[in-house]
């Protein structure tokens, strides 16, 4: 008889669907021939980002990946430990330390796809436990340990592109796992500094881990949210400054008193301004304006009243929008006096940082429109007036007293605060004199 054709009817009916199967080529590929040692030795050629991307060739490998990061030499290979002294030779540079934590998250993130959130979680720390320098009281050296920082990227990449409700659950996790509720709890009821190293633990473990890492401000925000909103507003801006706030140069310790005894510089507030920024902006949605506002307000007697040139050099850092609103909440409160000191700190701020004095006649003239009289508002403009003339005076005696230490800055503080009320003024008579030529 003729031998059938390829392909034709009769050749399709002999067709063996049970030998197809036992044909089939296997989920694990050309790694089925393997023993499993020989495959974990294949894995040890292969950089992390390949094996994460092995790790979505199928539902098999993946398991087997899984497998392998749970065993010595899984660990040996995939948690790196050497965070500290990465300055001295033959250590591995930091940046390439964090750089194999981010493709270790991608690992683990690509691995544990197919899993609940809450399962991801628990075998990502089960991996992870046994690394010390990723919990908040693990490491004896903290300020000089990149740990934290590598954990926080680890963690940027594994939840990157979750939704919402899996990130409430990320923090939830992370919260009960490092007890951080009774730590954070323990410095915000304490007397300011008594709890030192926990503060610097606390700062550090939030900013490293949770705040650090991320490219768009949504996510920073709601992480900093995280934090802070499951307090009373006090408690908030005691924690607000401890994670934002000025640090000793020294051991890195929060600076409690530098608010309170001398005026500070940009550098000692910029933290706080970002932060608060980034509460006020479009980014978190669970602030409202007032919030905000009163966060500041609370933040400026954080442990005590501020000098109010501190007070005002933060409203500068904090942009336009904060410092308008923060000083129209003034004026409509028939804040009159307090608001028109504060302006005159504003003046004397930009004359010492250089800003440009026509920002704050601007901002002057702005926060006059609020006052709903011409009563209320000649009466701010008469307690602006009498705020300079008062500090000057303040000042001038001062000097005149004599006594001051070399630290003392009280004589170059009048020089400034009487160039500010000159290029103050200066600024009024323009904007007078434009104002009439224009009629």
């Amino acid at each position: 008889s003729q031998r059938p054709r390829r392909g034709s009817r009769r050749s399709r009916a002999c067709w063996d669907p049970l030998d197809a199967d036992s044909q089939a080529p296997s989920a694990l590929g050309r790694f089925q021939t393997l023993p499993l040692e020989i495959f974990h030795m294949v894995l040890n050629y292969l950089s992390v980002r390949d094996i994460s991307m092995l790790s979505m060739v199928s539902k098999t490998i993946s398991h087997r990946l899984v497998n392998y990061i749970s065993t010595s030499s899984g660990t040996r290979r995939l948690l790196l430990q050497d965070f500290h002294d990465l300055e001295l030779p033959g250590r591995r540079e930091g940046a390439s330390l964090l750089e194999h934590y981010r493709s270790l998250g991608l690992l683990l993130k690509r691995c544990t796809l197919l899993l609940p959130t809450r399962d991801r979680l628990k075998y990502v720390h089960k991996v992870l436990s046994e690394v010390s320098c990723f919990k908040l009281n693990g490491c004896a050296s903290p300020l000089h340990c990149l740990g934290l920082k590598c954990y926080g990227v680890f963690l940027q990449i594994l939840t990157a592109g979750w939704d919402e409700l899996e990130c409430h659950r990320v923090f939830n996790f992370l919260w009960e796992l490092s007890n951080l509720a009774r730590k954070v709890q323990t410095v915000v009821s304490s007397k300011a500094g008594s709890a030192r190293k926990l503060e610097l633990r606390i700062r550090l473990y939030c900013r490293r881990v949770l705040l650090n890492h991320w490219s768009q401000r949504s996510d920073s925000a709601f992480w900093l949210t995280r934090i802070l909103k499951p307090w009373p507003i006090v408690n908030q801006a005691r924690l607000l400054y401890i994670i934002f706030g000025p640090v000793s140069s020294l051991d890195g310790h929060v600076v409690w008193q530098k608010m309170i005894e001398r005026p500070t510089d940009e550098t000692s507030l910029k933290g706080l301004a970002e932060a608060i920024k980034l509460l006020y902006g479009t980014e978190a949605r669970e602030w409202t304006a007032d919030d905000v506002i009163s966060l500041v307000d609370e933040l400026s007697v954080v442990p005590q009243e501020w000098l109010m040139e501190n007070n005002a050099r933060l409203l500068l850092l904090s942009g336009n929008n904060i410092c308008f609103t923060f000083l129209a909440s003034k004026a409509v409160n028939g804040r009159a006096v307090e608001l028109a000191r504060l302006m005159v700190f504003m003046a004397l701020v930009c004359e010492k940082d250089l800003y440009c004095m026509d920002w704050a006649v601007k901002m002057m003239q702005k926060v006059c429109k609020v006052f709903s009289t011409p009563w209320e508002r000649n009466n701010f403009l008469q307690c602006l007036e009498n705020a300079f003339a008062h500090m000057l005076m303040d000042m001038l005696q001062s000097v005149l007293a004599g006594g001051h230490d070399e630290e003392d800055n009280t004589f170059l503080n009048l020089f400034h605060l009487v160039n500010a009320q000159a290029n103050f003024h200066k600024e009024i008579l323009y904007m007078a004199m434009r104002s009439t030529s224009s009629t």
